[in-house]
């Protein structure tokens, strides 16, 4: 069985991951009391800002015919791609603000984006497999660095207040 997605519907996906990171981020920020995490929670979101503006950027590059043809994919990724997508962080009625008032405990609240982080790296390395371009790969692999990076940043400071 092959799954089939458009380029579009691919990197809307990416962007809108990215969104709601950045949205979550910024909730967050806004219940921390510490200014130092509060700081970093802000720059983790102006970081996700920079990856939704590098996946609009890839989507913008694709020639007209390229954005609505159909990305086919694998057995192994096609059905991983739509468990990823169908996956509660790409629900568009998850308001990501929400998602962060909820969480009581500032540790609650690191644990939620350390997984979301998790979720964003697994949807991109699936992703990476149905990258022809070595520029786009290459490009994926940096932002691929940097979710990695989110996530020890994170870690580091869930141990701090842990």
């Amino acid at each position: 069985m092959t799954l089939t997605f458009t380029a579009e519907e691919i990197l809307d996906i990416a962007e809108r991951m990215e969104r709601n990171g950045a949205a979550f981020y910024r909730a967050a920020a806004d219940l921390v009391d510490n200014a130092a995490l509060r700081l970093k929670l802000n720059e983790l979101a102006d970081m996700e800002d920079a990856h939704e503006r590098a996946f609009a950027a890839i989507r913008g590059a694709l020639p007209p015919a390229r954005k609505d043809a159909a990305a086919k994919s694998g057995e192994d990724v096609g059905p991983y791609l739509r468990a990823m997508a169908d996956a509660s962080s790409f629900d568009r009625s998850i308001d990501p603000t929400e998602l962060a008032r909820s969480n009581a405990s500032l540790e609650a609240l690191l644990k939620v984006a350390i997984e979301l982080e998790k979720e964003s790296i697994l949807f991109y390395l699936g992703l990476r497999e149905l990258v022809a371009s070595v520029a786009t790969r290459e490009r994926l692999d940096e932002i691929l660095r940097e979710e990695r990076e989110h996530v020890a940043i994170l870690a580091a400071m869930l141990r701090s207040v842990a």
